[in-house]
């Protein structure tokens, strides 16, 4: 195995907890508010909460998803190309992708001056520390991408990439 797919398990099974435990979490609060609001007592702070866990777990989630290549793509498309327009269609997007995610990483530090002492309005957390996400999200998903690049470079070389044979499988059975 070598470092790279290492590094690359590492950050999928850190993914996979911290997005996981943002599930639990969510889950637990959205339950803790319906039984709050059935009591008539409902909490003033669960719908904020709420939405900054669901852009948490948006990011964090997109960031694995482009680390298990599970994103939305024309693999048809593209794989019926000759190889320099595989390589072309590859420089694109990758460009694309990488550019618009170092963007918002950029912008989304940059917010986080702007936002520095706000709070959230319902709870005395700061928005900053919410919207942090913004910025690491992007950084994950750029790092995901760089991660996998080497192998899309392989497959526009006309190469057949499999990350695992589970993953291999589970995509065939998705389409």
């Amino acid at each position: 195995m070598t470092a790279r797919a290492i590094w690359r398990r590492r950050l999928e099974q850190v993914l996979q907890w911290i997005t996981g435990a943002l599930l639990v979490l969510l889950a637990v609060e959205v339950l803790a508010g319906i039984a709050f609001r059935a009591a008539r007592r409902p909490l003033s702070w669960y719908d904020e909460v709420a939405s900054v866990l669901l852009a948490w777990i948006t990011y964090y989630g997109s960031a694995l998803a482009a680390l298990k290549r599970s994103h939305i793509a024309f693999p048809g498309l593209v794989n019926g190309m000759p190889r320099a327009g595989r390589f072309v269609a590859l420089a694109i997007r990758e460009t694309a992708v990488l550019g618009f995610f170092l963007v918002l990483a950029w912008q989304g530090t940059s917010i986080l001056r702007v936002l520095a002492g706000e709070t959230l309005v319902t709870v005395d957390i700061p928005v900053a520390l919410t919207q942090s996400v913004i910025p690491i999200g992007a950084a994950l998903f750029v790092v995901a991408e760089l991660l996998n690049l080497p192998d899309r470079v392989a497959w526009a070389e006309g190469g057949k990439v499999v990350v695992s044979a589970q993953q291999d499988a589970a995509k065939e059975l998705s389409h």
